[in-house]
C-alpha cells in the first residue's frame, strides 16, 4: 500500500490564544502571551500528528478557496502529508474555529461550519482513499454530508480492501447515535472523548460506556478522560491506563494526538496496551504547548516519554 494512513474528515483552522481570563467588556483591549494558527479537527489534527511521528500520511477532506485553506494546504505540506485528495470548494468558507484557552488550558470554542460540511466521497474516490494500511475516519456529526450511510459505505469499503480503521468524533449529542450506529460493526478502534461517549449513550460510568460500543459493534473501544487517563475496552478485557503527569496548558487536540499515537502503536505492531500507552503520550505532549500540533516532535522522542514520565493517580 503507498500510505501508511489515510486520514479522512473534518478539517479545520484554529485560531488560537492564551491565557484568556475573560472577554474584555465593551470595546476593551487586554493582552495574551500566544496566538497561533493551527491545522486541526478530528481529521486534520491527527493527519500532522501522524506525519510528525513518522507515517506516511494522506490527507482527506474539504477546504474553501479562502486564504484559510490555503493555511491548511500549505501547512499540511510542511509537514510532509499528502493533499492530493483534499478539495478546494468554491463559495464555501473553510470551516474554522476561534478558541480562547483558559489559564487551565480549557478551550471554550466558537465554531463556523464550512467546507467540511460539503466533503462528498463515492466510489470512485475509494481507490486514493484506500491505499493505505490505516483508514481513519474524524469529524461526525461535523460532517453533513459525509455523515451517515455514506461513512458507513466507506469503512465497510475499507475493511473489504484489508485496512484498519479507526473513528473519532467532535461535540456529538445523544442525536449522533443513531447516525453512528450502522458504522460501528466496521470501526475496529473507536476513539470517542468520554464527553462525546457519555452524550451519546448517556452512561456515566467509563466502563459501562465502552462495553455500549463494543456491544454496538465496535471491534475496540479507547476513551480518552483527559487527566483521568483513558480506558482500553476489547472484546476479550477491559482496563484503566493513567494520564501522564505534564504541566498542561492547552488540551486542544489532544484527543486528535491519542488517535494518531495509536496508529502509529499499531502500525509499530504493538499490542493494543502499549499503543495506547504510546497514544496517550502524544496527548500528553500536545498539552503542553498552544495547539494542536505542539508538543509532538518525533516518534523516538514520544517514546522517550512514555518511558519516563511520572504518570498521575488513577480515580477510583
Amino acid at each position: 500500500m503507498a500510505f501508511d494512513v489515510s486520514v479522512v474528515g473534518l478539517y479545520i483552522l484554529d485560531i488560537l490564544g492564551r491565557p484568556v481570563e475573560e472577554i474584555p467588556p465593551g470595546g476593551q483591549l487586554r493582552f495574551i502571551d500566544e496566538i497561533r494558527l493551527t491545522v486541526a479537527g478530528t481529521a486534520g489534527g491527527s493527519a500532522i500528528d501522524c506525519a510528525k511521528l513518522g507515517l506516511n500520511t494522506r490527507a482527506v477532506g474539504a477546504i474553501g478557496d479562502d486564504e484559510k485553506g490555503d493555511f491548511i494546504l500549505h501547512t499540511l505540506t510542511g509537514f510532509g502529508v499528502d493533499i492530493a485528495e483534499m478539495r478546494k470548494l468554491t463559495g464555501v468558507p473553510t470551516s474554522s474555529t476561534i478558541l480562547n484557552v483558559r489559564p487551565n488550558g480549557d478551550r471554550p470554542a466558537l465554531h463556523r461550519r464550512g467546507a467540511s460540511d460539503e466533503l462528498t466521497l463515492g466510489e470512485k474516490d475509494y481507490p486514493a482513499i484506500l491505499d493505505a494500511k490505516f483508514v481513519h475516519v474524524g469529524g461526525m456529526p461535523l460532517l453533513a454530508k459525509l455523515d451517515g450511510a455514506p461513512t458507513t459505505a466507506l469503512l465497510k469499503a475499507a475493511k473489504e480492501a484489508g485496512c484498519q480503521t479507526t473513528f473519532d468524533l467532535l461535540s456529538a449529542t445523544a442525536e449522533t447515535l443513531d447516525v453512528l450506529k450502522p458504522s460501528l460493526p466496521f470501526v475496529d478502534y473507536f476513539v470517542p472523548s468520554i464527553e462525546d461517549a457519555e452524550a451519546m449513550c448517556g452512561l456515566s460510568v467509563p466502563e459501562d460506556a465502552a462495553k455500549f460500543f463494543l456491544d454496538a459493534g465496535a471491534t475496540n473501544c479507547c476513551l480518552t478522560m483527559g487527566g483521568d487517563g483513558c480506558i482500553v475496552a476489547t472484546q476479550d478485557a477491559m482496563f484503566r491506563l493513567p494520564a501522564f503527569d505534564i504541566d498542561v496548558k492547552d488540551t486542544t487536540g489532544c484527543g486528535d494526538a491519542f488517535t494518531a499515537g495509536l496508529i502509529a502503536g499499531l502500525n509499530h505492531d504493538w499490542d493494543i496496551e502499549k499503543a495506547a500507552r504510546f497514544a496517550s503520550a502524544c496527548g500528553a505532549l500536545v498539552s503542553t504547548g498552544l495547539g494542536s500540533d505542539a508538543g509532538i516532535v518525533s516518534f523516538e522522542e514520544t517514546e522517550k516519554l512514555m518511558n519516563s514520565a511520572p504518570t498521575l493517580p488513577m480515580a477510583s
